[in-house]
């Protein structure tokens, strides 16, 4: 039976390395007192705002200056506890960069709080009397249109100082979910006992050609989060409650206005990608899963099956350091510069792609002001798994640019937009190594890895957008959210979209508990969207070549200096219409039909 190691155990070299942040727990620690001491250095203009050009620019320099500072703190504590959550030193780490961010965030309140009480047009005024602070107009434009739903400085200033209170249901879901879950051993085809843990259901078995294994293993892991859905529950209705009752006070209609705001995104453009995907993607998703039954010769289609790798005998492990080469190969297209980013993330150790236990599950990409991205993700020596490190790879080089040529209050931008660069890896991969041969096994096994990418982005993520959205319309008429609602929701939702061929039974219910992307604001829908997006952009880049890699190599640069509407518009993409998701969704149709025809 294999071993599920512990941090210490695993090779240094599988890990990140976080001594590009700060060389030593030390230096990390001083960098805390030294933050805290410094926090004068901005709230010194309290009171001030109203002087003059001059003193505003001051302040957002110096607030910029020390909100740097946190981020690159909070992440090098956030970074370690993400390897290994439950190494008791991680948590206190962890514990005080968050109090010292709550401290920081609620002293510097004061600037939001200040602009947006100056009489109308003084910004204006301010912009034409000092040039400077036309870096700073477009958030400060974003600002003041947040004015009607603005609460006193006083309220604002006491709502940031709680922050590490309020932003404590998604710790208890993490911790609940790698510190305190333990899983009984699953059968094998072979009759063997394996162990299971969250990042080897997720990463492997689930995937698996084993389709005992793949059906045990998620019977012994559903067993476990069953046991834990009230906890769970209790903590996704407490993060509910609290935007409502946030949204309520600021006057907002819905928790979804709110959460929509600073996305920039209408209604109608977010309520688009969940109804169209949802009506037009589901026949052909239903005739992938009835592909995969027939050509498997399973006995049912259950929820269990629906990633089971459609060729078991033609699967080729790929290992991490091959993966990196391949991923290189499949990006030059994006140019040198671009080209350097990925160099350095698997040269310099930007990836983290140990299997041990207490490290966070799924994959993410962190990008740090003034040192660089890393990435973390659970290598299982799987096709699946490149396409997940080209996915986070892509927000490496899209940051990376983006804090290159944008000063950090313009780096980082919309959530909308946010996953079209890294979904948009994905599609460069897959179509390098549809290049690399025409052999029809070996096309029908790229199309499989394609459809991989939708499948995550256009049916997993796209249905917790679903399920968010219910919760909302229920709990804004003060409707409890509990594990008998959540999971009710749930088994509709995908009773909807798979019909009759896919059996959805009470271990599928439990779906909503295995992502964390529900304590991330309006976060699932827009991993649809941005694949909507960059599946246009790609067929650009091969209709068009080099023009097409220039606009969006200028839309990666553009960081967060423009609306995602209109850095899809310059990358030659309109999402405020629903031309693009259509297509998109006719897109996954035509791979499917190829695929039907290639078996």
């Amino acid at each position: 039976m294999s071993k599920i190691l512990t941090r210490a155990e695993v090779p240094v070299e599988t890990t990140w390395n976080l001594d590009d942040i700060f060389p030593s727990k030390e230096a990390w620690e001083q960098e805390l007192n030294d933050i805290q001491r410094d926090i004068s250095t901005v709230t010194k203009y309290e009171g001030e705002l109203s002087q003059g050009a001059d003193t505003l620019l001051a302040c957002l320099q110096a607030q910029e200056e020390l909100s740097g500072r946190m981020s690159r703190a909070g992440a090098y504590a956030y970074l370690h506890q993400s390897g290994d959550s439950i190494n008791p030193e991680n948590q206190t780490n962890a514990s005080k960069a968050r109090d010292l961010a709550s401290q920081v965030s609620s002293a510097l309140s004061f600037i939001k709080s200040e602009i947006i009480a100056l009489p109308d047009g003084t910004i204006d005024q301010y912009i034409a009397d000092q040039p400077e602070l036309r870096e700073f107009e477009r958030s400060l434009r974003l600002l003041l249109q947040t004015k009607p739903h603005r609460l006193t400085a006083e309220t604002e200033k006491v709502l940031a100082s709680l922050g590490e209170v309020l932003d404590a249901p998604y710790r208890i879901y993490e911790r609940s979910k790698l510190a305190d879950m333990t899983f009984n051993q699953a059968v094998n085809g072979q009759g063997e006992e394996v162990p299971v843990s969250f990042a080897l259901y997720e990463n492997k078995y689930c995937e698996s050609p084993d389709t005992k294994l793949r059906r045990n293993s998620f019977k012994v892991f559903s067993d476990t989060l069953h046991k834990y859905r009230n906890t769970f529950a209790e903590a996704y209705g407490t993060e509910v409650k609290r935007q409502v009752i946030e949204s309520r006070l600021r006057g907002y209609e819905s928790v979804t206005d709110m959460l929509l705001q600073p996305q920039q995104v209408t209604k109608e453009m977010y309520n688009n990608v969940l109804d169209i995907l949802q009506e037009e993607l589901a026949p052909h998703m239903r005739r992938y899963a009835a592909l995969k039954k027939k050509v498997l010769q399973l006995d049912e289609m259950t929820f269990a099956d629906l990633k089971a790798p459609l060729d078991p005998d033609y699967n080729p492990e790929i290992s991490f350091q091959e993966a990196g080469e391949l991923i290189k190969e499949a990006l030059a297209i994006l140019g040198p510069e671009y080209g350097e980013i990925v160099s350095d993330a698997f040269r310099n150790r930007w990836v983290d792609y140990a299997d041990n236990a207490g490290k966070r599950t799924g994959a993410f990409c962190s990008s740090i002001p003034g040192v660089h991205s890393y990435i973390l993700i659970s290598w299982s020596d799987s096709m699946r798994g490149a396409f997940t490190l080209a996915h986070e790879v892509g927000h490496a080089g899209h940051l990376m640019l983006a804090g290159k040529y944008q000063r950090l209050t313009n780096a980082r931008p919309s959530l909308y937009f946010i996953e079209a660069p890294s979904t948009m890896n994905e599609l460069l991969l897959a179509d390098h190594l549809l290049t690399r041969s025409n052999e029809p096994r070996m096309r029908r096994w790229v199309i499989s890895q394609l459809l991989g990418t939708y499948f995550h982005n256009f049916v997993t993520h796209l249905l917790e957008g679903e399920l968010q959205r219910r919760v909302y319309d229920l709990a804004m008429k003060n409707v409890p959210i509990t594990a008998v609602t959540l999971c009710e929701l749930k088994g509709d939702i995908l009773s909807s979209f798979w019909g009759a061929d896919v059996v959805i039974d009470e271990e599928a219910k439990l779906t909503w508990m295995r992502q964390p992307h529900y304590y991330m604001s309006l976060y699932p829908y827009t991993y649809a969207a941005g694949l909507s997006a960059s599946t246009a952009v790609a067929k650009l880049i091969r209709e068009e070549g080099q023009p097409a890699v220039d606009r969006w190599l200028e839309v990666l640069k553009a960081g967060g200096s423009m609306s995602p509407l209109e850095l899809m518009k310059l990358a030659g993409v309109d999402m405020s219409q629903p031309d693009p998701i259509r297509s998109a969704a006719a897109y996954v149709g035509s791979l499917i039909d190829e695929l039907e025809s290639l078996y």
